[in-house]
């Protein structure tokens, strides 16, 4: 599979990040409340559009990469973006999320990842998918949570991001216990 095929749910669209995202991308990416628990984040305009082009060059299902997906209302608007780490055994998939403040606690979140989770377990044979989370993020451990993920490991200051050691938990779910 050579392309990402379009998911659609009852009120999402999701596909691949694409350069006409760039600004929303960027909006959102940029405020301090989204990239309080994130790795990256745009420091101008011009990091998005070169994380954008970089992520359209990405093959889904390839081993050690990343391919973030686009999360828009049936209309076309980017309201989030949903992450998938493809692992080089080719059996584990890693996922992150992020959505813009005026889509979160609406359910948009929970209805793009379980979509994305069906893909990777249904359409790709996926045998286990992971998250992690900062411990302090409760609102990313009840979507994991509520979508069956269960805590398997909380590793102490094993995370480096902005100069400080953070926490790491890992939330997983096996492909036999999604329903």
């Amino acid at each position: 599979m050579n392309t990402f095929n379009n998911i659609t749910t009852d009120r999402l669209i999701i596909r691949t990040l694409e350069m006409i995202d760039r600004d929303a991308f960027y909006k959102y990416r940029s405020m301090p409340e989204v990239y309080k628990y994130q790795s990256w984040k745009p420091e101008n305009i011009g990091d998005s559009e070169a994380f954008i082009l970089a992520n359209m060059a990405v093959v889904p299902n390839t081993s050690d990469t990343w391919l973030q997906l686009a999360v828009c209302l049936k209309d076309g608007q980017l309201i989030g973006d949903i992450g998938i780490h493809f692992m080089d055994d080719g059996f584990q998939t890693e996922i992150g999320y992020t959505f813009a403040p005026d889509f979160q606690g609406k359910g948009y979140a929970s209805e793009g990842v379980r979509a994305v989770i069906d893909y990777l377990f249904a359409g790709l044979g996926k045998h286990r998918i992971t998250g992690s989370v900062d411990p302090d993020n409760m609102k990313s451990i009840r979507l994991l949570e509520n979508l069956g993920f269960r805590q398997e490991a909380h590793f102490i200051k094993s995370y480096r991001m902005n100069d400080q050691w953070y926490d790491d938990c890992v939330y997983a779910v096996l492909a036999d216990e999604w329903k």
